[in-house]
């Protein structure tokens, strides 16, 4: 029999075993969402309305080249997050995990297709 206390019983991750990973993992993403969603609206409002060369050559520079491709990352993984804990929270079963790994693989696609889109733009 082992005796421990309520501390002991207490320390580590938590009944689903990811909690404090998860809340960590979200906490970053927001602060880095601070200062991004705005450089993201000025680096797009900046770059659209022009020709096509006017466009490609603007986003091959590297300053809105890295601000829209973290932006893309962030933004979908904090989303993609999200959703996961709505499926967790809603769906349960095989439902949900065909639903998670569906969350999954729509986010990395589009983060696949938007960076090869923003470096078939850029170069």
């Amino acid at each position: 029999m082992r005796y421990l206390t309520d501390r002991k019983r207490a320390h580590g991750l938590g009944a689903g075993g990811s909690g404090t990973h998860h809340h960590w993992q979200m906490m970053v993403s927001s602060i880095l969402l601070v200062p991004l969603v705005p450089l993201f609206i000025f680096t797009l409002g900046a770059g659209i309305g022009g020709t096509f060369e006017e466009v490609q050559a603007y986003f091959s520079r590297p300053f809105p080249a890295i601000v829209m491709g973290l932006s893309l990352v962030v933004i979908t993984l904090h989303l993609m997050n999200e959703a996961k804990v709505a499926i967790e929270d809603y769906m349960h079963g095989t439902a949900e995990k065909l639903a998670l790994v569906a969350v999954g693989a729509f986010a990395y696609t589009l983060i696949a297709a938007g960076l090869f889109a923003l470096v078939k733009l850029a170069l």
